[in-house]
């Protein structure tokens, strides 16, 4: 429980000592709007890195090389903890916003550094509000913005199982004319759900995949994208489990 605890004290404290700072980024995106989202981003993840160090989690990195550094990108992963979201931002290497349930837009003060970073509040529920999100995702990564998506559409409960991946989140990188990096997650609950609410040190693996163009794929397999990308996310899950926690 001790690691639980800090992690929650260092957040709140996080969070209320930024509030000048949330200011600071308030006035340079009123001159620099690409300046603000790029120093909020270098903040929230050196947050981030904290809390993964007060875990005490050991972070492999896998396939850097694979994601394009000349255009935004669509960061599709398989979603098993919070701390997905804590892990993977510091590897990404540009802007990256979160498309996140609606209900983190309700968060005090923590919204306001996801909205600095072009993190989406998506509407499960409601599909016209939903397609607004999506189509709010196209703008962006249309104007260099990344983005990151867990298409199970929630945290799977489950070990070593899979929920089907939503078609509609691929159409942001159809639409929006980047390239999918299919993002493998290997061990992540072993930090905290498998023994919640004990915090624990643990290794995860996270592996980038090879990029994945949309329109340099057949008709065929464009219909069925989201299953396209779960294959092969599947099937990594399964070689880097065996490789590194057999």
């Amino acid at each position: 429980m001790i690691r639980f605890i800090l992690i929650v004290i260092y957040l709140v404290l996080y969070l209320i000592l930024s509030l000048p700072v949330l200011l600071a980024e308030w006035i340079i995106g009123k001159f620099n709007p690409k300046l603000k989202a790029k120093s909020s981003k270098a903040l929230v993840g050196w947050g981030f890195r904290c809390i993964g160090h007060l875990a005490g989690t050991k972070l492999i990195v896998l396939g850097r090389e694979n994601i394009p550094t000349d255009t935004a990108v669509l960061y599709v992963g398989n979603h098993r903890s919070f701390f997905d979201i804590v892990l993977t931002l510091s590897c990404f290497p540009g802007i990256t916003g979160y498309v996140a349930k609606k209900e983190m837009n309700k968060a005090p003060i923590l919204r306001l550094w996801m909205r600095n970073i072009h993190c989406l509040f998506l509407d499960r529920e409601n599909i016209k509000e939903g397609l607004k999100t999506i189509l709010k995702g196209v703008e962006e990564v249309k104007n260099g913005y990344s983005l990151c998506i867990f298409p199970e559409g929630t945290r799977n409960k489950v070990n070593d199982s899979f929920l089907p991946f939503h078609e509609g989140s691929f159409k942001i990188a159809e639409k929006g004319g980047v390239p999918i990096i299919p993002m493998t997650i290997v061990n992540s609950a072993a930090v905290f759900e498998d023994h919640f609410p004990k915090v624990k040190k643990a290794t995860v693996v996270i592996d980038f995949g090879t990029p994945v163009y949309p329109d340099k794929l057949d008709k065929d397999t464009r219909k069925v994208l989201g299953t396209y990308v779960f294959n092969h996310i599947k099937e990594r899950y399964f070689a880097l489990k065996e490789e590194y926690f057999h």
